[in-house]
């Protein structure tokens, strides 16, 4: 009778730890910058999430308004860019980056709502 308390005992602790050991793995590649392809950028809450981006040269990221009812945009000011179109909920902005370098950007509208991409 011990040895089974004993087994299941121990049977649970292992299954416990596998558990928080695959959290923990899991989370830590959501940190990760994509390798290639598209990465995005929720627009909500007046704020670019996340505010920071770091990603490869070449690689895209697209911008997603997810407010209900609040427009916003992607303004590249301090490169003298153009602002892009006002993105009501659902709508999309997208730019690629090909060089190595630190890209500044705010809502045009909201000047409180800013982030940075990190292209390395």
């Amino acid at each position: 009778m011990k040895r089974i308390g004993l087994s299941l005992i121990f049977g649970a602790l292992f299954l416990l730890n596998s558990g928080l050991n695959y959290a923990n793995t899991d989370k830590s590649q959501e940190l990760q910058p994509a390798a290639s392809g598209e990465v995005e950028i929720t627009m909500l809450k007046y704020k670019f999430i996340p505010e920071v981006m770091e990603i490869k040269a070449g690689q895209t990221v697209r911008w997603v308004n997810k407010e209900k009812r609040q427009y916003h945009s992607v303004w590249f000011e301090q490169l003298g860019e153009a602002e892009s179109d006002y993105l009501f909920p659902d709508e999309s902005f997208q730019k690629t980056f090909n060089k190595p370098g630190k890209y500044p950007y705010r809502c045009g509208p909201h000047e409180e709502m800013t982030g940075i991409i990190i292209v390395r």
